[in-house]
């Protein structure tokens, strides 16, 4: 999701399951905007430069949309991720993945999880359920995002640092055989 400055910034926290935290959100005056539904995404890039550079091109289906997503490389923050991040809607996402693999991309790594989406003004949460386990990533304002976590009780050490792919390729799981 992209924010007015154009540079993404969340926390992803771990988290035991994803259904006590809808009435903790609920508590903190967030509303579920997305319910929990199905997510793929699929990574793609061309021979391992977007990596190389620690950015990412994603290809999102969920809630009825396609969206296409560059994320730049991280900048470097003790607790949070941030990073750039541009993103569009996608009319036709068949016609995408053509013109991406006429330009040389390939898809790398397909992620699938369930996903809700809760917000407040100044804030994102997203319940997220993969098959590895349970997360609650919140995007938007620093603070915001300190003062949220807090208000869920939710220490620093839950703070997961790894992306989901990066959390996919420690479980072995998502990875796209070479054509």
């Amino acid at each position: 999701m992209t924010s007015p400055s154009l540079l993404e910034t969340e926390l992803k926290l771990r988290i035991p399951a994803t259904a006590p935290y809808r009435q903790l959100l609920a508590a903190l005056g967030f509303r579920e905007t997305v319910p929990a539904q199905a997510e793929s995404s699929v990574l793609w890039d061309r021979r391992g430069e977007l990596r190389a550079a620690g950015s990412a091109l994603r290809l999102r289906r969920y809630a009825g949309q396609t969206r296409l997503t560059w994320k730049g490389p991280k900048v470097p923050d003790a607790l949070l991720k941030i990073r750039p991040e541009l993103e569009t809607g996608v009319e036709d996402g068949h016609a995408l993945e053509g013109i991406l693999r006429a330009l040389g991309f390939e898809p790398v790594m397909v992620l699938e999880k369930v996903r809700a989406v809760w917000s407040r003004e100044e804030l994102v949460a997203c319940l997220d359920e993969t098959p590895f386990g349970c997360y609650l990533e919140l995007e938007g304002d620093p603070q915001a995002i300190r003062s949220a976590m807090e208000g869920l009780g939710l220490a620093p050490d839950r703070a997961e640092p790894r992306s989901y792919p990066e959390l996919y390729q420690a479980q072995g799981l998502g990875a796209i055989p070479p054509r």
